[in-house]
């Protein structure tokens, strides 16, 4: 039987990050169909918005499934932290787009400066944690397994 490699470090930290982005898509979502955090009530703007949901669960099904298989040292948890660090970059992807041909990031800043920010704060989280999580445990993967 061989030894088992000493798990690497930082996995509390990244299993942390995978845990909080799933959260975080939860609370936005409830936060969005009860009222609150829409950057504009326009009917284009929802409609947008309303395209998401699928695609948020996805990716807050594979962060916490990449945090569960990463703390238990599964083959899996690494397979779903790569797929979460994608689905974080595409998402962050088409919402970077959609705010600056929509002028969400200068518009609408004057007349939702908190949503308006808290939008910025989503764009900047997706398109960085999503490499970092991708970075980090593709060059880990033969350790992490």
């Amino acid at each position: 039987m061989t030894a088992r490699k000493p798990r690497p470090k930082g996995v509390p930290l990244v299993a942390g990050v995978l845990l909080f982005a799933a959260v975080l898509v939860v609370l936005y979502w409830v936060m969005f169909f009860s009222g609150s955090g829409a950057v504009t009530n326009e009917n284009w703007y929802i409609i947008f918005e309303q395209a998401f949901p699928a695609a948020d669960a996805w990716l807050a099904i594979t962060a916490l499934l990449g945090c569960i298989g990463l703390l238990r040292r599964k083959p899996w948890g690494v397979l779903f932290t790569l797929l979460a660090g994608s689905a974080s970059i595409f998402l962050g992807l088409m919402d970077v787009l959609f705010d600056l041909e929509n002028r969400i990031y200068t518009h609408y800043f004057a007349l939702a400066p908190g949503e308006v920010t808290t939008e910025i704060a989503i764009n900047v989280l997706t398109l960085t944690l999503g490499p970092i999580l991708i970075w980090y445990v593709w060059t880990r993967r033969e350790s992490l397994l």
